[in-house]
């Protein structure tokens, strides 16, 4: 642990408590919604032990490496108070229920100006893509699926089932890539006595977070239509699941699963106010619009992290 120093530690901690607030509601934000009468602490077991499991399988078959091989293209430098400074923006924003991408933000501070473009084209090109293919699933799926119906008793089991199986794959698939966004500040071999203080870290915040049912960030799932239903919950994290799976298949270049995450939530929107009632449409695009005039605020914040960084290297 001799090349652990101080910042390393507190950029991690920053960037595990940011990840964990910030990007997890992604993946965990529909199946907290639809499960507001459960104990918590279920929900906390569960989490607990998919993380756990990412986690380890990675530093083992990636050779000590949790990112999953993510990093290949931003080699491993000493954590500077500069660099460490991003995930405490990050903090900063989430607090005001901004959903940035930790993508852009955290590993600006160290990625070159080259990798970053990859980055933000591949981001734009998932939230093209998921918006798109929400769009045309939704406009299906209403016809097919009305909320406003209870789900037949015999059907309930089957969707719960269902709902925590997708969940479990999808939480899985997000942290294989947005790893990369912690373990940015760490070795690339991480020693197993290092790895079990980040366990103990993300067990902790999964804790924090799942007691105080996803905090502030939770509200752009809430005030989506019908996310609080299991069946709706089910379908949005399947669908995510497959968008982001294939994205990460694609290439080992980091993207903002932020930006995939609410480009389907957009496209979805969009889909069912089109569909059922037509004055809701111009409803939906002041929200459509907030959410992507938050993910600029992202973006520029980013920008200017790389700015300080260009400017302290010089």
């Amino acid at each position: 642990m001799t090349d652990i120093t101080v910042w390393m530690w507190i950029g991690f901690l920053l960037a595990a408590y940011s990840v964990v607030a910030n990007d997890s509601i992604q993946t965990l934000g529909t199946w907290i919604s639809s499960n507001k009468k459960l104990n918590w602490k279920y929900m906390w077991g569960f989490a607990s032990a998919v993380l756990l499991f990412a986690i380890w399988y990675g530093w083992f078959f990636y050779n000590g490496d949790i990112s999953y091989g993510r990093l290949n293209k931003i080699p491993f430098d000493q954590v500077t108070w500069y660099q460490a400074l991003a995930p405490a923006i990050l903090l900063l924003l989430t607090r005001f229920g901004i959903p940035v991408s930790t993508s852009f933000l955290v590993l600006s501070a160290f990625a070159s100006t080259l990798v970053l473009q990859k980055v933000l084209m591949k981001s734009m090109l998932g939230y093209a893509v998921a918006g798109v293919s929400a769009y045309v699933i939704w406009f299906v799926l209403t016809r097919l699926i009305d909320e406003s119906k209870n789900v037949k008793e015999s059907h309930k089991k089957f969707w719960v089932v269902a709902q925590w199986v997708t969940t479990g794959f999808l939480w899985w698939t997000w942290l294989s890539h947005d790893m990369a966004n912690i373990a940015v500040f760490l070795p690339r071999q991480i020693p197993v006595e290092v790895m079990c203080i980040i366990s103990v870290v993300f067990v902790a915040g999964l804790a924090w977070m799942l007691r105080q049912r996803g905090g502030k960030i939770q509200e752009i799932v809430v005030q989506k239509k019908n996310t609080k239903y299991v069946r709706s919950a089910t379908l949005i994290d399947l669908f995510y699941f497959v968008i982001l799976y294939v994205f990460k298949e694609m290439n080992d270049i980091p993207m903002s699963t932020t930006w995939v995450f609410v480009g389907l939530l957009t496209g979805r929107e969009l889909a069912m106010a089109s569909y059922r009632q037509k004055n809701r449409i111009k409803k939906v695009f002041p929200i459509v619009g907030k959410d992507f005039l938050k993910l600029m605020i992202g973006l520029a914040a980013s920008v200017c992290i790389v700015l300080l960084v260009q400017y302290m290297k010089g």
